[in-house]
């Protein structure tokens, strides 16, 4: 068994997870590369689930990947199958053929067609995937899953996360209260255009699937999408969003309702707070950084910037060193690409601003912005000085932690 990585000093403990309406789950330990914990995750969705999926930009995707891609053409889902410990990616044809066993086992189980089963995998790249084990173990996987496995699954997804993670709201759609709930695994290879990063929420709630995507790409784009731990991407993210309809309400088509708008900010909520909690689990992770960009040309070009501030490892590392060296910040907004103007740019550090319109603030006194280096959570604030746009991006340092665990990721 792997040694155990220490408990992140960022770590979050689970909240109480309810039973939702049409979701069942489990876990179990089917030896697929780790030994003494569990590895392999079920969940059976009541007939009728509709699904929304937001998935990695990677050119070199995942086989479970490409299978949920082709599986969403219907828009519909009875049940998720996932495995920690090996990507299964960049396996050739073993790959697509574990995708295609795994998912005709779980079928035979729910009695459903193999294309609304969804499948993801998390872990080693370049190693073929011993599906037989797998296939061995989802019977009694099957059988004992149960309304309140939200926790068992949770923890059951990890890899190098040292902590499980999950979030859980409530909202109105007209008279009816429904649920979302949704747990996420990520630690190291992350970074946008998902951010490894699995991710799987459902919804009592009756909508359609277009529905769904509609929201869950927009959500994706704030949260997930705005997270960085190391720059890289993986070939296996994925966030799948599942809706049972068992909450009874009325089904609404159009994602620009009114009606829809409680249930869209507290999915965007949960997305975040997932998000977040990626980050409080980043490798080595000691210091969490939220930067926020304003005055750029456009919301797109703020992103980039905010996002090529929390990835610079020049950034991180002083962060990592409780060192106010706000230049690093100035050579990460230059050097990104950008529209950026020396003479109107200002940066800020725990809300002290220490440069404007291209210079530094006279009698700027550095003892509150060293204080604040000396936090977990670090607030860096760039204005552009040039239009409107705005951003946010949230990432981590950069300590020897990072590089102990990456480099034994494999032993």
């Amino acid at each position: 068994m792997a040694k155990a990585l220490p408990v992140s000093p960022l770590a979050q403990p689970l909240p109480e997870l309810p039973p939702l309406a049409g979701v069942r789950f489990g876990a179990t330990e089917a030896g697929i590369r780790y030994t003494g914990r569990t590895d392999l995750v079920m969940a059976e969705f009541a007939p009728g689930t509709t699904v929304a999926g937001v998935y990695t930009k990677s050119k070199c995707p995942g086989a479970p990947v490409d299978w949920c891609r082709a599986a969403m053409a219907d828009g519909r889902a009875r049940a998720l199958v996932v495995n920690a410990g090996n990507a299964n990616v960049f396996t050739g044809r073993a790959g697509f053929e574990a995708t295609q066993a795994n998912a005709a086992d779980a079928a035979r189980l729910v009695n459903c067609a193999a294309t609304e089963v969804f499948l993801a995998s998390t872990g080693v790249i370049g190693e073929v995937l011993p599906y037989q084990k797998i296939s061995a173990a989802l019977p009694g996987l099957y059988a004992t899953l149960s309304a309140d496995g939200w926790a068992d699954a949770a923890r059951g997804i990890m890899t190098t996360d040292t902590f499980p993670k999950a979030a859980t709201r409530t909202a109105k759609i007209g008279e009816t209260t429904v649920r979302i709930q949704g747990i996420a695994k990520g630690s190291g290879m992350v970074a946008p255009d998902m951010a490894t990063m699995l991710s799987f929420v459902a919804t009592d709630a009756k909508l359609p699937a277009s529905v769904l995507q509609s929201f869950l790409t927009e959500g994706v784009n704030r949260s997930f999408n705005c997270i960085t731990v190391d720059s890289d991407t993986s070939t296996s993210d994925m966030v799948l969003l599942f809706a049972t309809g068992q909450a009874g309400n009325a089904e609404i088509t159009d994602p620009a309702s009114p009606t829809l708008a409680h249930f869209r900010a507290a999915l965007d909520s949960l997305l975040l707070e997932l998000a977040l909690l990626v980050i409080r689990d980043g490798e080595g992770v000691t210091k969490v950084m939220h930067v926020v960009v304003t005055g750029a040309t456009s919301d797109e070009s703020a992103h980039k910037v905010a996002m090529a501030v929390a990835n610079s490892p020049l950034v991180k590392t002083a962060v990592a060193g409780e060192d106010a060296n706000w230049g690093r910040v100035v050579m990460a907004v230059g050097k990104c690409g950008e529209p950026a103007n020396r003479d109107t740019l200002s940066v800020g550090i725990g809300g002290t601003w220490i440069a404007e319109g291209g210079t530094v603030v006279p009698d700027y006194d550095e003892t509150p912005v060293v204080a604040h280096m000396r936090g977990k959570e670090i607030e860096i604030t760039i204005d552009l000085g040039l239009a409107n746009g705005t951003a946010q991006a949230w990432g981590c340092d950069l300590t020897h932690g990072y590089i102990d665990i990456n480099g034994s990721y494999r032993s």
